[in-house]
């Protein structure tokens, strides 16, 4: 669920224009827990395939926005199979897209929660039972705080017999809604298990004086941009369903998304890869996609450090007022009826939940 933008020359010595984690810190309201939280808190990032280079290109990324290192040497990195194993590791990835993922996903839980350990669980291949399968291990055998995801697929009609995989009470599981847009067909499960925080995407941009504004991130003629459903297998968990009738008579089943964070390429976030592939990334890039917004929502839940007292997505939907900023502008439609299923407005809406993090209050 990653986008790389290739128009932006880059060079091994000249970081992009993307945002760092002094900006994104910024724009959410973390600086201060940035620096002094999370310290207590494991992120599982769930991928596939194996990246060789992932350890040291965090370091350069880590190294570069000047952030504390992460290493299998100090004890803050670890690089498992989905089994839990440091060893055998995965093939890797011939396109190099998932190396790419996972540079994404290392780079955003180090720009919010620099003191989180972090846990890299590569699958074997990106086949569901073999990614459902690490959420389990993340869960029971990796000390898991928070499970990171930014994979997922089409909705499908047996997708609830497969809850069970997500059902792990204290600990907050995200996962990217997709980058298609309103497109049940193409996104909308995992995220949109009743088990798990469903991050959706916004435009990101930076003003005067120090001031972020944001909108519902859309693609060209609403063929991308930030996905969102009214579930057609999922049932409405009780914290939606006490949105009220205004919601519940458009959806009466689970609506994606809980909350969001930037994720369009155009506003894009700084990373450092170097496996390269298929997507033109060879050290430097700029990445987008809701691949980069549920990391960054996994890790200011990390930062919180309330997951083992909360139950699944619900916190953020009694903790609204002043820890969340309404994302008000932009759609990601057209969907039936044109609905707040794709229409961000005040309050809730689909393309972006309840809004974007202001501090760590909501999570």
């Amino acid at each position: 669920m990653s986008w790389i933008r290739t128009d932006i020359g880059r060079t091994p010595s000249i970081v992009p224009s993307g945002y760092s984690p002094a900006n994104l810190q910024a724009a959410y309201g973390l600086a201060s827990a940035s620096s002094a939280d999370g310290g207590n808190q494991t992120v599982v990032i769930v991928d596939a395939y194996d990246d060789p280079g992932a350890e040291a290109d965090l370091a350069v990324y880590r190294n570069t926005f000047g952030l504390s290192a992460c290493t299998t040497a100090n004890g803050c990195f670890v690089k498992v199979n989905q089994f839990g194993a440091t060893s055998p590791l995965p093939t890797t990835d011939s396109t190099g897209n998932w190396e790419a993922e996972e540079s994404l996903d290392l780079d955003m839980v180090s720009a919010v929660c620099p003191n989180c350990e972090i846990v890299l669980m590569e699958t074997v291949d990106p086949g569901f039972n073999n990614l459902y399968g690490a959420e389990d291990t993340a869960a029971t055998s990796c000390g898991a705080t928070v499970i990171s995801n930014s994979w997922g697929g089409g909705e499908y009609p047996t997708e609830a017999s497969d809850e069970v995989n997500f059902n792990h009470p204290g600990i907050m599981i995200t996962f990217a809604a997709g980058d298609f847009g309103y497109s049940p067909s193409q996104s909308g499960y995992p995220s949109g298990s009743q088990y798990v925080t469903s991050v959706g995407g916004t435009s990101l941009n930076q003003g005067g004086g120090g001031t972020w504004t944001q909108t519902a991130w859309s693609g060209p003629a609403g063929v991308d941009g930030t996905g969102s459903i009214c579930s057609a297998y999922i049932a409405q968990p009780v914290w939606q369903t006490a949105l009220g009738s205004a919601y519940t008579s458009v959806c009466s089943t689970r609506i994606d998304n809980d909350v969001s964070a930037v994720a369009d390429p155009n506003t894009g976030v700084a990373v450092y890869d170097t496996f390269g592939g298929g997507q033109g990334c060879s050290t430097w890039c700029v990445f987008g996609g809701t691949s980069a917004s549920a990391p960054i929502i996994g890790a200011v839940y990390a930062l919180a450090g309330n997951g083992a007292a909360l139950t699944y997505g619900s916190y953020p939907y009694s903790h609204v007022a002043g820890n969340l900023t309404d994302v008000t502008s932009g759609s990601n439609g057209p969907c039936p009826g044109n609905t707040f299923i794709c229409i961000a407005g005040v309050g809730f809406d689909g393309p972006t939940g309840l809004g974007t993090p202001n501090g760590i209050g909501a999570f």
